[in-house]
């Protein structure tokens, strides 16, 4: 057995509609200075929140300042070489997954203290150490991986409640996705510590959104700040950062993807899917794949029910994929980075079974 040092570090975070009058005690250690970087609806929605609290802990916004339009590398540079970049104490990242991303990129690399601000529940990266790099195109890159997240996450579910539901309906779907995913991609292995941990704990990106997913998204419809949307938000933020966090090592194999990403990424060389649908969307789609590819029928039909009560993806149709588009996608699904350490080999005809039955 190989012995390996390595370092895990969890997330921080408080989660709640008055979370941001933490500010001071959780971010007043590191400075007064504070660049905020993020969406333009983003930086809307949480501004009136974050300048009060703010100002009672007698710290300073020097600027306000729009992320772009992907994560990109280039993103990044362009925000490093900003004048107030080398000002600011810390950076405030307020947003959704693209944004947060990008800061991460920027300031965990820079050793500059950062701290998260979702203002939509559709990911975890605002709990996670890891960002979606994109092409300048808007295609799939890369992942990038970090030794921990950002120092602290302010996850305020009025402002969740009071954002457009489509993005927590796509966020059910990445979300649920995790545990399916962990699952199959360790099967039959005897797990190091901290893997058989993310294994185990994947379960809850699954259960919670079962029980409460259907009622949060209703409260989510109407602006509700409810605990159903609580929960719901918990397991998609932080949940499935923490389970991220403890299956992606460097020196062990990718248990925290799988044929369900593989579809979304595959996807993704045509416009439509990043024009007109949402990463966890179609990663929702690409589990009932995975679910057939893998024999699971009371899974696939538990998932297929819950993806008709949400009104997430069950076809082709739903995504913008013509069968055409999907049998061209099929020849580089196997072929993803999602899909390298998967318990058996995923095949053309494996997909073309699974698309016919589906």
């Amino acid at each position: 057995m190989i012995l390996h040092n390595y370092e895990l570090s969890l997330p921080s975070y408080s989660v709640g509609e008055n979370v941001y009058n933490l500010i001071g005690e959780k971010c007043l250690p590191y400075g007064k200075n504070i660049l905020v970087i993020g969406g333009t609806r983003a930086i809307a929605a949480a501004k009136e929140k974050i300048e009060k609290a703010v100002r009672l802990a007698g710290m300073t916004i020097l600027e306000y300042v729009v992320y772009g339009k992907d994560c990109t590398y280039a993103a990044v540079e362009k925000l490093r070489n900003l004048p107030v970049y080398t000002r600011s104490d810390m950076v405030f990242a307020v947003g959704g997954g693209k944004a947060l991303d990008t800061c991460k990129n920027l300031c965990i690399v820079d050793n500059k203290p950062l701290f998260t601000f979702p203002t939509i529940a559709s990911n975890c990266a605002a709990c996670t150490s890891v960002s979606i790099m994109y092409k300048e195109d808007g295609t799939f890159l890369k992942p990038h991986f970090f030794l921990h997240p950002a120092i602290h996450a302010f996850i305020d579910t009025e402002i969740m409640a009071g954002a457009p539901d489509r993005y927590m309906w796509a966020g059910i779907g990445d979300t649920y996705a995790k545990y399916y995913e962990a699952e199959i991609s360790s099967r039959g292995e005897v797990l190091q510590h901290f893997t058989a941990l993310g294994v185990a704990m994947s379960k809850e990106c699954l259960e919670p959104l079962v029980r409460y997913g259907a009622e949060a998204l209703a409260d989510n419809k109407t602006g509700k700040n409810s605990y159903a949307l609580e929960q719901t938000v918990l397991a998609i933020v932080v949940t499935t950062a923490i389970v991220s966090i403890f299956l992606t090592r460097d020196f062990t194999p990718d248990y925290n993807s799988g044929l369900a990403h593989a579809v979304f990424y595959a996807l993704t060389t045509y416009p439509v899917i990043e024009r007109e649908h949402l990463h966890g969307e179609v990663v929702g789609f690409g589990v009932l794949i995975a679910l057939l590819c893998d024999g699971q029928e009371e899974e696939f039909a538990k998932i297929y029910a819950l993806n008709k009560e949400l009104g997430l993806p069950t076809k082709l149709e739903d995504i913008g994929i013509t069968p055409e588009q999907f049998e061209e996608a099929m020849g580089r699904i196997p072929e993803m980075s999602d899909v390298k350490h998967y318990p058996y080999k995923i095949t053309r005809n494996m997909l073309q079974s699974a698309m016919e039955r589906l």
